[in-house]
């Protein structure tokens, strides 16, 4: 499957919801440059898991920190639902952020101060100090529904040293979700869980999938790669291949949100060798 170049193989006709074009990212350091992204074109529709993965250092965090307007890219043009944001100020960007994308992080990065209830609720708190967020009322039922949904309503009073990683994982993607984002962002979010607990969260982010979000995940690893219903593969900064569920890619083709099952290629050889 060849890399995109400016025809979005997600586009159904309406306006994507993200559109990046010829994106480069340069760092400087001294005299180095460091070309950690180059000529990316990208298109995420609404309602699409995307799974962008590929090689330690080809440039997938980066991508994943301009998607999320953590960092602005050195050229080319970034759009969110049809609006230019490359070139925003700083201060501009953290608005949109707080508002259009909701963050799930590898080492979760919860408040050790705050319980469960209150690390969750903290996005909306922000809004509010900033103007224009949701009243008290509307911040302490959006944090409940966000918990009951990925299962941690009865931990609501705990703190996160009580909790185990997978229900920590849980907890930072109640938070991401109070807020109604239009895109969920996830950074390896498997990376600090065991197998199980792994697993896990995976087929969490694939029922909230199924339930309408749109989500781009980062990972390395092609068997959590697999759960998204397309993915993108980096390599030195640039997009060397795409793939949807069924189609062959890194790893096994498995059903979108699903927990991949054995290799489609090692059966074939499999059933080839039998007398």
């Amino acid at each position: 499957m060849s890399p995109s170049t400016g025809d979005p193989r997600s586009s159904t006709g309406a306006t994507p919801l993200i559109t990046l074009r010829d994106v480069g990212k340069i760092f400087y350091t001294g005299e180095l440059e460091t070309h950690a992204l180059s000529g990316v074109h990208l298109t995420i529709g609404r309602g699409e898991y995307v799974a962008i993965s590929g090689p330690s250092g080809c440039g997938k965090s980066t991508l994943l920190a301009i998607l999320g307007l953590l960092d602005s890219p050195t050229s080319g043009e970034y759009r969110l639902n049809g609006t230019p944001v490359q070139d925003i100020s700083a201060a501009g960007r953290a608005r949109i952020r707080n508002r259009e994308v909701g963050f799930i992080f590898q080492s979760f990065n919860l408040i050790g101060d705050l319980t469960v209830y209150e690390n969750v609720e903290l996005p909306l708190r922000l809004r509010r100090a900033k103007g224009g967020g949701p009243s008290s009322h509307e911040c302490r039922r959006r944090a409940n529904d966000a918990l009951e949904r990925v299962g941690m309503a009865h931990r609501l009073r705990h703190y996160p040293a009580q909790l185990s990683g997978g229900q920590q994982q849980r907890v930072a993607v109640a938070r991401a979700l109070i807020g109604s984002p239009s895109i969920l962002l996830a950074d390896e979010p498997t990376g600090n869980l065991d197998s199980i607990n792994g697993e896990s969260v995976m087929e969490l982010l694939g029922e909230l999938h199924r339930g309408g979000a749109t989500l781009c995940m980062v990972t390395h690893d092609p068997r959590y790669a697999h759960f998204a219903g397309r993915g993108v593969q980096l390599f030195d900064g640039r997009i060397v291949d795409e793939w949807r569920a069924g189609e062959s890619g890194p790893g096994d083709s498995v059903t979108p949100g699903r927990r991949p099952g054995p290799s489609a290629r090692g059966a074939a050889s499999a059933s080839a060798a039998r007398p």
